[in-house]
């Protein structure tokens, strides 16, 4: 297969309503996005075209990349190295790209193009193509504190969520707020499945708080530990009933790879976007199938082509908790249609229904888009 031409574009697309969210460490200042930035690669071979996207962010507060950043290493750096070259594997790519140093977000844009290239001429679904048999997909969703100032609406905001019929929440939770909002939230739903997202907060000076988190029956404590320490988190995992999740650990297969060897976790939250890409997040599911642990699937705020190509992963065997979903009211509008989704006649949960066209299932246009392009560059 070889690329014969590259589109690349950086978007600036309103959102329903501003994303808000805190940083880690702490700042008083609360992030406030009214605008989602992404960046969408258009990947040609001949008259056939995949689509990638990347949305770390608009800022380097979820990763050290950004979607502006990740645009310009896309233009730079990363494009000019696989233009006009022959692919016959996601693997040939992947080393292809290795001489440049980390910008996941980037290439993993580039990867998820390919993959979605590859099926489409392949003509078969993305899932299919990377070894998914589960087209339909339970669904979870995440409750921030800045968007819920006091604990009534938050707590609102949780019962919300399971009427609309997700499978489960996930709360971030912050020291000094983290044991009375999971005390209560106990109470509100005592049974539901509830899990809580440190995002690295903590530290093992804080053991007594940690030990605490066992008293709330949570399916699992994410990330309670920064991102570097698999040691750490390792000794937590011992000391603690809950299972630990590894979030921002787990950025490549070599990383998750140590995580496995330490037990670091009993759960892996596999974002492709954090990872550098459908090829080694396929890596990363089959050593952590092969060790038995579980994972289930991250993503970032982003378009429907992003959001359908985590999807197209989650089918696969070892996501056995529900996906992260941000929703289809995010974005005031979107570059293609949304994943469509079904509610249960029996348990009420609403589960994401995969499609059967090739590739993605959906072939953005740029002239409905164009309204939100920052910059964008072709190379041929």
């Amino acid at each position: 297969m070889r690329i014969s031409r590259i589109d690349l574009y950086l978007l600036n697309i309103p959102l329903n309503s501003p994303l808000r969210f805190e940083t880690v460490p702490y700042s008083p200042n609360v992030q406030e996005w009214p605008e989602l930035q992404t960046v969408l690669v258009c990947l040609w071979s001949g008259d056939i075209c995949g689509w990638g996207e990347a949305a770390p962010g608009n800022g380097p507060f979820w990763t050290a990349e950004w979607s502006a950043g990740a645009y310009r290493v896309l233009r730079d750096w990363i494009s000019p190295l696989v233009l006009h070259k022959e692919f016959n594997a996601s693997s040939e790519l992947a080393e292809c790209l290795a001489i440049v140093r980390g910008h996941r977000a980037a290439k993993a844009a580039l990867d998820i193009a390919f993959w979605d290239l590859k099926s489409r001429i392949e003509g078969r679904p993305l899932y299919a193509a990377l070894g998914g048999t589960n087209r339909e997909l339970p669904l979870g969703t995440i409750i921030d504190r800045p968007n819920y100032p006091d604990l009534e609406r938050f707590v609102q905001a949780v019962a919300d969520a399971f009427q609309k019929g997700f499978s489960r929440v996930a709360v971030k939770i912050r020291p000094g707020l983290d044991l009375q909002l999971l005390n209560v939230l106990r109470h509100e739903f005592p049974v539901a499945d509830i899990h809580g997202d440190l995002e690295g907060a903590l530290n093992l000076g804080q053991m007594e708080i940690i030990y605490r988190f066992d008293d709330f029956n949570l399916r699992m404590l994410e990330q309670p530990l920064s991102a570097d320490d698999l040691v750490g988190h390792a000794m937590v995992q011992e000391a603690l009933r809950t299972p630990i999740c590894l979030d921002e650990s787990i950025t490549t297969p070599a990383q998750a790879d140590m995580a496995l060897e330490l037990h670091s976790a009993k759960y892996f939250n596999l974002n492709p976007v954090r990872v550098g890409g459908l090829t080694p997040a396929l890596a990363i599911h089959q050593a952590a199938h092969e060790h038995c642990v579980p994972c289930y699937l991250g993503m970032y705020p982003q378009t429907a082509v992003g959001t359908r190509a985590a999807l197209a992963l989650g089918t696969l065997s070892n996501f056995c908790y529900p996906a992260d979903y941000w929703g289809p009211n995010l974005l005031a509008e979107d570059v293609g249609e949304p994943v469509t989704f079904e509610r249960d006649s029996e348990d009420g949960k609403i589960r994401a229904k995969l499609w059967e066209n090739p590739g993605l299932g959906i072939t953005p246009d740029p002239k409905q888009f164009r309204q939100w392009i920052l910059e964008e560059a072709h190379l041929d």
